[in-house]
């Protein structure tokens, strides 16, 4: 693992790099709320962080500009987005082998995550783990350009279930992709008392769809 400064829109961007092999697979992870306190330290983006080197990604996670040694100011989004496509090129530069791309991330960074997928072709997977649909627009997904899983605790305090389950009838209706949505029925919006479930659901994806490269 390297500490990095990226050259970012708002200045640098602070991340943390695991490089596996030169074509090997590639994820951004995209942390929750800067506002609430989230950071690429949050627990569950160091879990995901760990399962991905573990299964052979060259890995990346970073800090949102405004939020530990990032510079710049929180932007609701907008600003976030542009750090995340920065961050991404500067993975894919570094690895131009790679043929697999994926994106994933918690809460907060689960919109961004589908943003940058909508805005990015090469994106082969996502992970959208704890998505509020009640709190963020997730409309632009029409249709939805890459099969993926979402994550979602039966017991989300933040999001009502039937705003997932919206979003899951409205994704299950397109054809040529596959969205899996698994519900952890003990599971809050934060995972706090079912991370072992939330790792072993994540895990079993990520192990399914690699083995089809």
């Amino acid at each position: 693992m390297v500490d990095l400064l990226i050259p970012g829109p708002e200045g640098k961007i602070e991340a943390k790099y695991s490089h596996n092999n030169n074509d090997s697979p590639i994820v951004i992870l995209l942390h929750p709320d800067p506002s609430r306190g989230g950071t690429m330290h949050t627990k569950i983006i160091f879990k995901l962080y760990k399962l991905f080197i573990k299964a052979g990604f060259s890995t990346i996670r970073f800090n949102f500009r405004g939020v530990g040694k990032s510079e710049g100011m929180f932007d609701d989004g907008e600003g976030e987005l542009s750090d995340a496509a920065c961050v991404l090129d500067w993975l894919q530069q570094y690895n131009t082998n790679s043929k697999i791309c994926w994106v994933a991330g918690f809460s907060f960074g689960a919109w961004i995550a589908m943003q940058l997928l909508m805005r990015r072709p090469e994106i082969n997977r996502f992970i959208a783990i704890s998505p509020q649909p009640n709190v963020y627009d997730f409309s632009f997904l029409s249709p939805c350009p890459s099969s993926g899983l979402m994550v979602y605790g039966k017991k989300d305090e933040l999001v009502p279930f039937e705003f997932i389950k919206d979003l899951d009838n409205k994704l299950s209706s397109q054809k040529g992709i596959k969205v899996d949505f698994e519900t952890l029925p003990e599971a809050n919006h934060f995972f706090s008392k079912s991370e072992s479930e939330l790792v072993k659901c994540l895990n079993k994806y990520i192990k399914k769809e690699t083995a089809l490269y």
